[in-house]
This record gives C-alpha cells, structure tokens and sequence, in this order.
C-alpha cells in the first residue's frame, strides 16, 4: 500500500490522505467528513467548546473504511474538519449570512439553514462565528482544501475508469443516532444508502450493499432522510462509466458520542463494516 497526501500551500494544512492499493481496482472509497484538523486562524467564537466545534465531523468513519485499500480501493481521506470546509457541498454554495460580499446567486436550502460549503453552524445547531468572513477568506478555503480534495478524487475516479472501463464511488459518512429516531426515541436504521433514488448506481451495486448489510443484522433504509450528496450527484453518472453510493452509518453502532471515543460497539462495527467491504469490492466486473 502507498499513501500520499497533498493539497495547496497555505493555512488550510494538507486537504487529503490517500492510500493505494498495489493493483487498484474499478473502486475509489471516500470519507470527506472524518477530518480532526482546524487552523489555528480560522477564527471560529473563541467561546465555543470544541465537542460542538467538532459535533459535525463523521467521527472515525475513516478507520472504518481503510481496510478498503486491502481489497483492491483506492481510499481517499480528508485532513481538515468539517466546521472548516464540506466537501460534501458545491463550492459554490456561499451562505450570504455569513460571508461578506457572497451574493447575487441562488442559495440552497441547506445553505440557508445554516449549512452551506463554509458552514455557519455546528453539527449541534451553535454559531461558529462571533464575525462575519470575507470572500477572500472563504475563497483561500476553498482553494485550499475543496478543490485539491476533489482533485484527488476525480484522479482516482478517472484512473479506475480508464483502466476497468468504469468506476464506482462509495461515499462513506456516519450520522448522530439522533437524526433517525422514531416516535419515542426508538432508534432507527443502522445504515442508510443513498443512490439518489436509483439514479446515481446501477440497481445492482444498491442491492448488494444492502444485502451484505442486513446479513450482519443491521437495518437498513433507503434514501431516506439521506438520498446522497453533492459528491454522489456529481459522480453518479452511469451512463458514463460512472457509479457513486452513499453510505450513512449510525454511530450508535460503533462511537459514544459523549465522551467523543469508540463506544462499546466499535470492534463488532468495525468487523462489520470490513466484512461489507470486502463484499462489496468482490463484486464481479460485470455485477456493478
């Protein structure tokens, strides 16, 4: 396995990690989310206690995954967290409320609630600014660690295809317990694969997921409440040679979420998760 890290020069840090099998294969595994890293000038409310600066991240998703890279991935891994930059949104998604000078284009819902490619909020709703940012800021953010991120991933991405003829995108993240409770609290799926309502993969690819999923017991649900992001819109192209999935696991299977430490689920998840993995990378070539 090699690994290698890269991203532009500046107070962004190195923006990814990505590790190479021997003899990559037609799959390239990502975790944009699992960064631990903040620069010192972001500047976020000094008053901010860092479990809320640090509530949005996907809390080890990226030691879940890493044995990907032992069955033939390429796995790709972001460095800085989520609070800095989400990589998992159009970098032209500017929040106007709180960028100086970002206007004058549409603004999606999620920017609007607080959520946008430089986010306003923490996962856990507080402000984390006590200051508005400048595009310029907000620019040097995203040239520093969205576009050599997403560099990294079209480079993998466009490898896999050209040396398999196709190329399948698993984009892993994880989600608070909380985000699927049902009536009463009762806890709600294990994992939830979002293939943009069947449009970004092919069927197959869904259902094999899914399948080596709930052989481990887990429940599963489908698009709902998360049908894949910008990143799997972006690469779900079929059509093309082009395959992208979106993986949610709940954290409840594997993270105490208060002491921010693996819970006591964590080597039955991660056994799990390599498990589905290695499932899923046994797929035939023309299984995808």
């Amino acid at each position: 396995m090699d690994q290698d890290a890269g991203g532009a020069e500046g107070s962004g840090g190195d923006a990814f990690v990505v590790l190479r099998p021997p003899a990559p294969g037609r799959f390239v595994f990502a975790s944009p989310h699992s960064g631990v890293i903040y620069p010192p000038d972001m500047g976020a409310d000094p008053a901010l206690p860092e479990d809320s600066l640090r509530s949005a991240e996907d809390a080890l998703v990226d030691r879940l995954i890493a044995s990907g890279v032992d069955h033939g991935a390429t796995v790709v891994l972001a460095r800085p967290g989520r609070a800095w930059v989400d990589l998992n949104r159009d970098p032209a998604d500017l929040d106007p409320d709180l960028i100086d000078g970002a206007c004058g284009g549409p603004v999606s819902a999620r920017t609007a609630a607080g959520y946008g490619v430089i986010p306003r909020l923490t996962g856990d709703g507080r402000a984390l600014y006590a200051r508005r940012l400048t595009l310029d800021e907000a620019r040097r953010r995203l040239e520093q660690t969205h576009r050599p991120y997403h560099r990294a991933l079209a480079d993998g991405m466009e490898a896999a295809r050209a040396g398999h003829g196709e190329a399948v995108l698993i984009d892993w993240h994880s989600m608070p317990a909380r985000a699927t409770q049902g009536a009463g609290g009762a806890r709600g799926p294990d994992v939830v694969l979002g293939d943009r309502h069947g449009s970004s993969c092919s069927p197959e690819l869904t259902r094999r997921v899914r399948r080596a999923f709930e052989a481990l017991g887990w429940r599963v649900a489908l698009n709902h409440p998360y049908a894949g992001g910008w990143t799997t819109q972006r690469w779900g192209r079929p059509s093309e040679g082009f395959h992208a999935l979106q993986i949610e696991l709940n954290r409840a299977l594997y993270f105490d979420e208060t002491a921010r430490a693996p819970g006591p689920g964590w080597s039955r998840a991660g056994k799990g998760v390599a498990r589905v993995i290695a499932e899923i990378l046994a797929l035939a070539p023309d299984r995808t």
